[in-house]
């Protein structure tokens, strides 16, 4: 059941949430519903107590839109302030969300949004580490996504067709991000990543320095059944089909820069690969040197003495080239990111061995 609208523009705050009264959320046929007010809310805005729903009624923040035979619901919103009120199928219910509760989102200085490529049906833009291409989770403002809707609203003004992400990095990477500017190229573009039609090429920096100057992994990918982190993945017998190529691009004392080729998409892939041929990211807290790093961050955060060992404090990961059909047809689309800063200093700090020219 969504509570919020789907398209709309996430660089504003959220005003209303607005709710049918549907039986079938219920298990219940239409005529079998007869709920009341304050417990239809409970079901629906799971986390907050029912005395803290009732209040939100007693203070005339929700109205209903009452279903009757002459009219559809939709028209008549009116406040409700009888946490008791019952509602039946085909209602509707308004929560306005109260000022104090409405996060407050920072334009992002849209001004500083990096746009790798841009025509009318797409554009790439450049995600900086440590930031959430959307908001969900610890992390519900200051997102890509929310920097590319206020980057919108500054250019059209009040524009309705919000831009749509068609794939996703994880917080920690950086580089291209391919973003839709209509449904009908989002509809496109997502296809293409679903049919593995998209040429990815990230850029890692790995612990040690393999032996061959490039090569396969071939090994399938599951959940980690071991491990005490739920998203954590595994190389497994019983999972699914996952390649990727590498190569070598430069050696560095104690650390290689690699191109990947994932040839398939499957959730931390190339971490999970290369941990898998001995050589884990730099950085990498999960598949890295231990994974209490990734607990212990997670409770308390890091310490300077624990970010150290790591070598940097985010994964050595770059999404630096996505090749991909164009909407219109004509031809394809080639973007590139350089190397985010932080992975280029890191470099810039460990002694050169040489290696193939980037």
């Amino acid at each position: 059941m969504r509570l919020f609208p789907k398209d709309r523009d996430l660089s504003l705050p959220l005003e209303r949430a607005d709710i049918p009264v549907r039986a079938s959320d219920f298990q219940l046929k239409p005529e079998e519903l007869n709920m009341r007010l304050d417990a239809f809310l409970q079901h629906f805005l799971h986390w907050r107590s029912r005395t803290s729903i009732q209040r939100l009624i007693h203070d005339g923040y929700v109205l209903v839109c009452p279903a009757r035979p002459d009219k559809p619901a939709g028209s008549d919103e009116k406040v409700e302030r009888r946490p008791g009120r019952k509602l039946v199928h085909g209602a509707r219910v308004v929560v306005v969300i109260p000022d104090e509760h409405r996060l407050e989102l920072p334009s992002g200085e849209p001004g500083k949004l990096r746009v790798l490529f841009e025509n009318e049906h797409v554009m790439a833009v450049d995600k900086p580490p440590m930031e959430s291409v959307h908001p969900g989770g610890r992390h519900l403002t200051g997102t890509l996504i929310q920097r590319v809707h206020a980057f919108d609203r500054e250019r059209y003004g009040d524009n309705k067709h919000y831009a749509k992400l068609c794939h996703r990095l994880d917080r920690e990477t950086s580089g291209a991000v391919l973003i839709a500017k209509q449904d009908t190229s989002h509809r496109f573009l997502m296809r293409e990543f679903e049919e593995r039609r998209v040429t990815k090429e990230y850029l890692a920096i790995v612990i040690g320095s393999p032996e061959l100057d490039q090569g396969v992994v071939d090994l399938p990918l599951g959940p980690a059944r071991a491990s005490r982190v739920g998203l954590k993945m595994a190389c497994v017998p019983d999972g699914l089909p996952s390649r990727t190529e590498w190569r070598v691009i430069e050696r560095f004392e104690h650390c290689t820069l690699v191109s990947c080729h994932p040839l398939t998409g499957r959730q931390h892939q190339i971490r999970v690969h290369m941990d898998a041929i001995g050589h884990p990211l730099v950085g990498d807290k999960l598949y890295g040197l231990d994974e209490t790093y990734f607990l212990r961050e997670a409770e308390r955060g890091l310490s300077p003495k624990e970010l150290a060992e790591l070598g940097m404090p985010r994964q050595a990961l770059h999404n630096h080239r996505l090749v991909i059909a164009s909407p219109d047809g004509s031809g394809r689309i080639d973007v590139s990111s350089p190397l985010a800063e932080d992975m280029r200093k890191f470099l810039q700090t460990q002694v050169s061995l040489g290696g193939a020219a980037l």
